[in-house]
């Protein structure tokens, strides 16, 4: 019979171990090993029922079993180490407190903000690499002491659970997200009451954001609530999901997350002890309207729009991920104009005090009908970066008509290359060899990873053959549990059974399905494919996974495309997709794939993290020159796919295909089968040990995090301080840039002359010999502090343009002519010139005005 009622039953703790709770509500445990060991094994069965979400699993433990570990003398000694752990954790000074005080600088609280953040698949708001990214940089943050805030929203539904029809097609599935399962609670006001803010929409409709926060170690992450019994249902929509609806609803997102999270944490400050922030870091431009907010919130303190717009851009760090314009958030100026929500004066309702028209110009592409969010991003930071060495040259070029009259290598974009957070992402069996080689410490703070190089064959190859067989374990549950989903009877499944092979190459390929990753760039010779899969002496074998964003019809076709392949008689128990790829699953495939395969369109990588992962568990790399792999590649710990020079991208498919293939025919597969007179892998696991060696310290996020605070939150922390400091610095500051840019068509340089010997008589210049650059430069009204005379002096290509010329500043000589005096050292043909920059003290580029004289 069916019930008349139900109950839901949950067990309560036991007062002796409430300190559960507390491990329970720190997202440490995610990577921490023995907090993980500990929630185990109070019941293995309600672990692994709640998803291993130590929230979620201890309403499910039998009362019998809570009763009896609240007496067990020796599991309560686990529970206070663990407690006791964290909490030195939280409070020890770490790398930032032993490090930033010493540098004389102002030590910055920093906040971070963030479309999605990928800490635990507990938490899911994240879909793929930005958000594990993000989640990484809070973890590093947290483990070197940074005071870092982060904001982020809180999806009723998050990203999409992915599985197949029949056909081998993309279904996707949303699953509600409970707070009361999640690692989350509410932040509370002096009364006990969810804290929250609010933003007002046209019509003067006011949407209520409820805070929560997750704590990850010693980093609190806000998360904001749109689905308030406050709001309207079209306002309870807004925080559903992670890259859902149109235009419309992405910019409503957008306004929560930048205008609403800059309130959210100052409201937090206010009710607890985090220090407010001086430096704001906006993972990529999704979080741009808080640049809106703090420039209103100085307009209301007293200043000018240009002087809010100076000091926010001192204290603001902006990073780019994609390479590609298509990649860019990018909406219709009229929808813009509407949210902001002009009053009769031009003054936005939605931003109080902020002019409509001049926000607007901070993201308006050429012709005024389109607001870039990147464009603004660069606007309102004064320091931005891209996420490898290559994405920062690319983006370079990409955004030079933001920086007009420069270079393109003078374009202020730097570059911070991506990492991967250590301890979560190496497997317990590689991470139990590291510490046999280094100690139980804290790598991710060393740079010398050298005594890797001590681990014996034989530990290498019984981890390696651990960790693949792991993975093939994997794969096996969960293609048969993808068939079952896609309509297939348990009774034809017997062969899932016996898909992959513990003792075979293993080459990994995972990441978010999109045209330009090239998925199907493996089956351009299908045939070929065929023959190196089942090669009878020396086979291969591919475990893939990813999704396709639902819009993506593209990237879904692609899938199709390989799922149909992998399901092929003759070839499945060699390739295999598996679907809804999450962090779970790519703990496992990073750790058991022996190669990492990445073979996207270079350069639109921008960096890509999962290959990093499989460094840090021995895994080699095999890829395009592309992202991090383009400044790390070295032949030594891995094999790189030759880019092809030609403009047809058929053509370019086919040629780097057949480079796949060989490489991977003629050189990996011997050398993963070749062996020694002690059956072992000699020469792959020397290739092993120097990626754990040479490429393993220069991929983690602890790297990454040092970067973005010693060459980017530092000198933020110190425009935004030298603001802070001087009252009367933004207001000097936009009267000088005013008065620069009027007094500018006024500045000239002319008659620049080369003099020494063999200069005057047109002859040829020794090398080693001194010649003198000079130049007349007109001024106008300006003051010769207010420039920089710069001379540009490099070797001139077959284009008559100067190739990477270095720049040297120009004095006033007593005649009046601005002049340097250059020993040439390199034969060749060698060009130089003369040009004036606009500096300040407040100006942390020569190009950020994009004001240039030159000759």
């Amino acid at each position: 019979m069916k019930p008349i009622t139900t109950v839901q039953v949950a067990s309560q703790l036991p007062a002796a171990l409430e300190p559960l709770r507390v491990l329970a509500m720190n997202l440490r445990w995610a990577w921490r090993r023995q907090s993980l060991d500990l929630f185990r094994s109070l019941d293995a069965d309600a672990f692994a029922r709640s998803g291993e979400n130590p929230v979620a699993m201890l309403p499910l433990v039998p009362a019998a079993r809570l009763a009896e570990a609240a007496r067990d003398e020796t599991f309560l000694a686990r529970m206070r180490s663990e407690v006791g752990d964290l909490s030195t954790y939280r409070e020890s000074g770490r790398w930032f407190q032993r490090t930033v005080p010493e540098t004389g600088a102002p030590v910055p609280a920093v906040a971070y903000f963030s479309m999605e953040f990928g800490i635990t698949p507990t938490l899911p708001i994240y879909s793929g690499g930005l958000g594990i990214l993000a989640g990484d940089h809070l973890k590093s943050a947290s483990d070197l002491g940074v005071p870092l805030v982060a904001v982020g929203l809180l999806y009723q539904y998050g990203y999409f659970s992915q599985s197949l029809d029949r056909s081998g097609w993309q279904q996707e599935t949303y699953r509600i997200n409970d707070p009361a399962a999640l690692p989350v609670e509410p932040v509370r006001d002096a009364d006990g009451e969810q804290l929250t803010v609010s933003v007002t929409f046209p019509g003067g409709r006011e949407v209520a954001i409820g805070l929560w926060v997750a704590q990850v170690g010693r980093v609190p992450l806000l998360l904001l609530d749109t689905n308030l019994e406050v709001n309207d249902e079209e306002a309870r929509a807004i925080t559903d999901r992670l890259y859902g609806g149109d235009h419309e609803h992405r910019i409503v997102q957008e306004i929560v997350l930048g205008i609403g999270g800059v309130r959210a944490v100052e409201a937090y400050t206010a009710a607890t002890s985090f220090p407010a922030p001086q430096v704001f870091h906006l993972n990529e431009g999704h979080a741009g309207f808080s640049g809106l907010e703090r420039i209103g919130r100085r307009i209301r303190e007293g200043a000018g729009f240009d002087e809010a717009l100076s000091e926010v851009r001192a204290g603001t760090v902006f990073t780019t991920h994609t390479p590609v314009p298509a990649g860019i958030d990018r909406f219709d100026v009229t929808e813009l104009r509407r949210y902001l929500d002009a009053d009769g004066e031009g003054i936005s309702r939605l931003v109080e005090g902020l002019p409509v028209e001049a926000a607007l110009a901070l993201g308006l592409e050429n012709g005024g009908q389109v607001f870039n969010m990147a464009h603004m991003g660069f606007r309102l930071a004064q320091r931005a970066n891209g996420v490898s060495a290559l994405h920062g040259a690319v983006s370079r070029r990409m955004f030079e008509d933001l920086y007009p009259g420069f270079e393109v290598p003078e374009v202020p974009i730097t570059s911070v290359t991506n990492g991967v957070h250590r301890r979560t992402w190496t497997s317990r069996v590689m991470d139990d060899l590291f510490k046999k080689a280094l100690g139980d410490v804290d790598i991710s703070a060393l740079t010398d990873w050298s005594p890797l190089a001590t681990l014996t064959d034989a530990d290498l190859d019984e981890a390696r053959d651990h960790l693949r067989a792991g993975l093939v374990d994997m794969a096996r549950q969960h293609v048969h549990d993808a068939w079952l989903r896609r309509g297939a009877d348990e009774a034809e499944l017997a062969w899932t059974r016996d898909i992959l092979d513990p003792e075979v190459l293993t080459i990994g390929f995972a990441r978010r399905v999109s045209t330009y990753k090239r998925l199907t760039l493996m089956l351009r010779d299908p045939e070929r494919l065929r023959r190196i899969l089942l090669d009878p002496d020396r086979p291969v074998q591919l475990v893939i996974a990813g999704k396709a964003h639902p819009a993506d019809r593209p990237g879904k076709e692609f899938m199709q495309e390989l799922v149909r392949f992998a399901d092929e008689a003759g070839v499945r128990h060699r390739i295999v997709f598996l679907p809804d790829y999450d962090i779970r699953m790519a703990s496992v495939l990073i750790a058991g794939s022996d190669v990492w395969l990445n073979n996207p369109i270079r350069p639109e990588e921008a960096s890509g993290t999962s290959g990093m992962k499989a460094v840090l568990n021995g895994g080699l790399t095999f890829s395009i020159s592309d992202g991090w792999w383009d400044e790390m590649a070295t032949d030594e710990a891995g094999w790189t796919i030759p880019t092809a020079s030609v403009e047809d991208q058929g053509r370019r498919d086919e040629l780097e295909a057949a480079a796949l293939y060989d490489i991977l025919e003629h050189r990996i597969a011997p050398l993963f089968y070749e062996r020694d007179d002690r059956g072992m892998r000699t020469g792959w696991l020397k290739k092993v040990r120097a990626s754990l060696v040479q490429i393993a310290p220069r991929i983690t996020a602890a790297r990454m995090v040092r970067d973005y605070v010693t060459e980017l939150y530092l000198p933020a922390a110190r425009s935004a301080a030298a603001f802070g400091q001087d009252s009367t610095l933004a207001a000097a500051f936009t009267a000088w840039k005013a008065q620069v840019a009027d007094a500018w068509p006024q500045v000239s340089v002319r008659d620049v002359r080369l003099e020494g010997a063999g200069v005057a008589a047109g002859g040829t210049v020794p090398t080693g010999a001194e010649i003198t650059l000079s130049a007349a430069v007109d001024l106008g009204p300006l003051e010769e502090s207010s420039v920089a005379v710069e001379a540009l002096l490099g070797p001139v290509g077959e284009d008559g343009e100067l190739v990477d010329p270095q720049v040297i500043p120009l004095q006033r000589e007593d005649d009046g002519r601005w002049a340097t005096r250059l020993t040439v050292s390199v034969p060749g043909q060698i060009g130089a010139g003369v040009r004036v920059v606009p500096q300040h003290p407040a100006l942390a580029s020569r190009a950020e005005l994009g004001l240039v004289a030159s000759a």
